[in-house]
Parts: C-alpha cells; structure tokens; sequence
C-alpha cells in the first residue's frame, strides 16, 4: 500500500487550521474545526496502522475518537447553555462570562 492517503489527511488537517485562524467569532465553526484536526490525525494514525501492518494505530484511533466525542459533546453543552443566557455565540462577548 502506498502513501496515496497522506494528501487527503493534509487536506483535512489544512481546512481544519484555516477554519481556526480565518474564523475568531463564531464558537461552532472553531469546534468543527477542532474536530477536523482531529479527525485527519486519526485517518493518519488508521493509514499508518494499516501500512505498517500493526494493530495499534486502530486501538489509539478509536481512543481519540472516544476523547473527541465527549470534547465535542461538552463544547456543545456550553455553547447551547451561552447562547441561552446571552443569546448569542459570538467569541466578542466571551468576556462577559468572566463576571
């Protein structure tokens, strides 16, 4: 097998950080981007495992993605609880939670 799959989890991980610099106001487009960064580590991590006939890229894959669940799951809980006190989600009024 060869590392025909290496451009398409570049890609990924590409979108993901040019989600994270280009957008600093909206909390839900820096999440998916989060999770886009982790999902092509993963890929890399499943490809690699594969190339290198060994099992243990899977097994951290299916870890990350146990820990990007409950990341996402918790970062949605406080966005949806923000946006019901404040109504609405932009990262500019952020500070406001500090109070």
């Amino acid at each position: 097998m060869s590392f025909l799959f290496l451009p398409l989890t570049i890609t990924i991980f590409t979108f993901g950080v040019l989600g994270l610099i280009l957008n600093r106001t909206n909390l839900i487009i820096i999440l998916m981007s989060i999770e886009l960064i982790i999902l092509a580590v993963n890929l890399n991590f499943i490809f690699f495992g594969l190339v290198l006939d060994d099992s243990l890229g899977s097994v951290l894959a299916i870890i990350i993605l146990a820990l990007a669940a409950a990341e996402s799951s918790l970062g949605l809980a406080f966005i949806i609880s923000y946006y019901r006190n404040k109504g609405n989600i932009s990262i500019l009024f952020l500070n406001l939670i500090k109070n």
